[in-house]
């Protein structure tokens, strides 16, 4: 696991909750110092923003159940809706077994996307 240094505008108890949750699952590999994120295959389907909001990546039909069931809305940054990615609500990061379940929708929703190709120099 990636050193977990204390990220610019994330209040400390939400990173706490990311790593926690991210730490729960052992195929995913927490990435990002100053933003957290998870990513597979070049695909990033969580983040950490600044202020402690959480991006989760899900498939459409998940995705509307979720906006619904927690009346949220989908991320938005720098004027930039992110179309693929809800707001994960404050309480349900609060209850790591329930937000596991859509961690895991989402890790595998992003298996099924083509890989990106690295762009490492030779």
């Amino acid at each position: 696991m990636s050193a977990k240094k204390k990220a610019g505008d994330i209040p400390q108890d939400k990173l706490d909750r990311y790593d926690e949750l991210i730490e729960a699952h052992p195929d995913i590999e927490r990435k990002g110092a100053s933003m957290p994120y998870t990513s597979h295959n070049g695909h990033m389907f969580t983040f950490l923003g600044k202020g402690g909001s959480i991006g989760l990546r899900l498939p459409k039909e998940e995705r509307e159940d979720f906006l619904t069931k927690y009346e949220t809305g989908l991320y938005e940054t720098h004027g930039t809706v992110l179309k693929e990615y809800v707001i994960v609500p404050a309480d349900l990061l609060q209850n790591t077994e329930k937000l596991r379940k859509y961690l895991d929708l989402s890790f595998e929703y992003v298996k099924t996307l083509k890989p990106k190709p690295s762009k490492k120099k030779k």
